[in-house]
């Protein structure tokens, strides 16, 4: 089964991604993998605190995780995958696409405001050529219903 890999993250445009990610699993009988990735600096604390605060990080994830989960169970009839990686995240999210054969393609969320698409769409963009998978990236001001018409 093809899957559609997808980057679940606090901005904005993640939820249109999310959104794309399902209705096109949906529409072409394939999959939905959520991406999750915990920043390596974000536990640069003492030992005892850093390991507490990647447990809440994984919890916070989780919580998020079954948001978009239920929405694509209920709505599109698609059940996703949560994967969790540690680290920059580019290099994970490449180490991902090599790990599973199944993704088949990358789904990014575009920002909107001046400052451009955000740091991950920028970054996997100059990856783009190297990439063994197409990536689509998907406007974040882009309504519900333009959303259903694409997908």
């Amino acid at each position: 089964m093809r899957k559609f890999l997808v980057v679940l993250d606090d901005s904005k445009e993640c939820l249109n991604a999310m959104r794309f990610a399902a209705m096109r699993a949906a529409n072409t009988g394939g999959g939905v993998e959520v991406l999750a990735i915990i920043p390596p600096d974000e536990f640069n604390h003492w030992i005892g605190v850093g390991a507490v605060m990647r447990e809440e990080t994984r919890e916070r994830i989780h919580a998020h995780f079954e948001v978009f989960a239920k929405w694509m169970r209920d709505r599109q009839g698609v059940d996703p995958e949560l994967v969790i990686r540690e680290g920059e995240p580019v290099p994970e999210i490449l180490a991902q696409v090599k790990e599973d054969p199944e993704i088949g393609v990358l789904v990014l969320g575009a920002g909107t405001d001046k400052k451009g698409p955000g740091p991950l769409v920028t970054q996997m963009g100059r990856a783009s050529g190297s990439m063994p998978i197409p990536i689509t990236v998907v406007p974040g001001d882009l309504s519900k219903e333009k959303l259903e018409a694409i997908t």
